[in-house]
């Protein structure tokens, strides 16, 4: 089996969340792929009492908000295709095959390998090995698909990084074509917040850097894109169900812009 480095192990987390709230609150998001993937994550992070609900609402929310993102995209471009940088064990392109997308994974080797193991590769499901901040996979992408409008999906990865490795690498995405891209992040406060997230969950040597207070300032340092929006993390969530002290955090976090999906189109 393939060795995952402390940062990639951080690929369970999110798959914990996806697994306990699709058992528990699957009006937020159901999905079936993951729990067939639960005897895979380790036992302590499907604890309930390692994480809040808070915590693995948040998991699931990234999802949730990637898949309205890429369903989107794709009535606007149905010829358009996926790339998923820093895929980790993401389920994304198994709860939106509509039979036609094609999906590329990118991550580092060793996770791929992995991700072979457990999920496997087919023809609209492709994995590419590598960097994601390497333009080695989105050559490929173009090889493949010269014209094709390009999705770029980021989620929880852009936190591990500079913001000079970001602005580059998304400067380098603008000489490809039609390629737009859609990530999560957090404010400079909600940069605070997530440290502490991830020392509970003991995985305080996978240090955060990134984030954005303003997502029209990150299109100027891109030397301009064709727009720059955002949205609050929990706007399109329902809440139905939820504890108070959950609820009330993810009003507070909306409230302050702690925590966002940022939406750039590129060229």
């Amino acid at each position: 089996m393939a060795e995952l480095s402390t940062v990639s192990e951080t690929l369970f987390v999110p798959l914990a969340g996806r697994i306990q709230i699709s058992q528990q609150k699957p009006n937020i998001l159901h999905d079936a792929k993951a729990l067939e993937l639960k005897s895979r994550v380790p036992a302590e992070l499907l604890n309930k009492g390692k994480q809040s609900q808070y915590t693995l609402v948040a998991s699931a929310s990234r999802a949730a908000n990637l898949d309205r993102y890429i369903q989107t995209f794709r009535l606007r471009h149905p010829d358009g295709v996926i790339a998923q940088i820093g895929c980790g064990l993401e389920t994304a392109f198994y709860r939106n095959d509509d039979g036609n997308v094609v999906f590329y994974e990118i991550d580092l080797p060793e996770v791929i390998e992995f991700r072979r193991e457990v999920l496997g590769e087919t023809e609209r499901d492709r994995c590419i090995p590598g960097s994601a901040f390497e333009p080695d996979w989105i050559k490929q992408i173009r090889q493949d698909f010269p014209a094709a409008p390009v999705l770029v999906v980021a989620g929880g990865l852009f936190y591990y990084f500079e913001k000079e490795a970001v602005v580059t690498l998304l400067r380098q995405l603008k000489n490809f074509g039609p390629i737009e891209t859609v990530f999560d992040t957090v404010n400079s406060t909600g940069m605070k917040f997530m440290d502490g997230y991830m020392k509970q969950l003991g995985h305080e040597d996978a240090k955060m850097f990134f984030y954005v207070d303003n997502a029209a300032e990150l299109g100027n340092d891109l030397d301009g894109v064709l727009s720059a929006d955002e949205e609050p993390y929990y706007r399109s969530i329902p809440r139905k169900g939820l504890g108070l002290d959950t609820k009330f955090r993810m009003v507070f976090s909306d409230r302050f812009n702690m925590v966002k999906m940022v939406h750039l189109k590129l060229a």
